[in-house]
């Protein structure tokens, strides 16, 4: 009975271990995800797209507010041809799927480009995959306007 009672309780103990060791896991990739999401803000308001390059899986697809569709090598383009003023993200959220993590949020301010100055109010989503190099990178991102 002792015996039994005694490997209850290792069980019970390793099962709340895995869930803390889960938590941990998960809370450690939502600091990761957040530098990153901070770090493609940082680009953005500073107009320096350079970190993309980085940031951006090589098979990135993006889904602009117009719902064209762009690879890495198309998005990167258009952040040159793009100069941010005022530019930050709001209502920030983070949720963590394993080697997956989905970052949703809107962005605010101005931005220029070759057909004009305009006002940024939407919501974007952006799908990061951790990979097999270990290096967290965003393979697919949707922006839509709100109007």
């Amino acid at each position: 009975m002792r015996r039994t009672l005694s490997l209850a309780l290792l069980g019970v103990a390793l099962f709340f271990s895995a869930g803390i060791l889960q938590a941990q896991k998960g809370d450690a990739t939502e600091k990761a995800v957040t530098a990153l999401e901070n770090e493609w803000m940082k680009s953005q308001q500073t107009n320096d797209p350079a970190p993309l390059e980085t940031l951006l899986a090589d098979s990135f697809i993006g889904t602009s507010e117009e719902g064209k569709v762009e690879t890495k090598a198309e998005t990167i383009a258009d952040a040159k041809g793009t100069k941010y003023i005022d530019f930050k993200y709001v209502d920030f959220k983070v949720q963590v799927y394993g080697n997956a993590a989905i970052a949703t949020g809107g962005s605010r301010g101005k931005e220029t480009d070759k057909s004009g100055t305009r006002d940024i109010k939407n919501r974007w989503t952006d799908t990061w995959v951790k990979m097999p190099s270990g290096k967290w990178q965003c393979v697919a991102s949707h922006v839509s306007n709100v109007k």
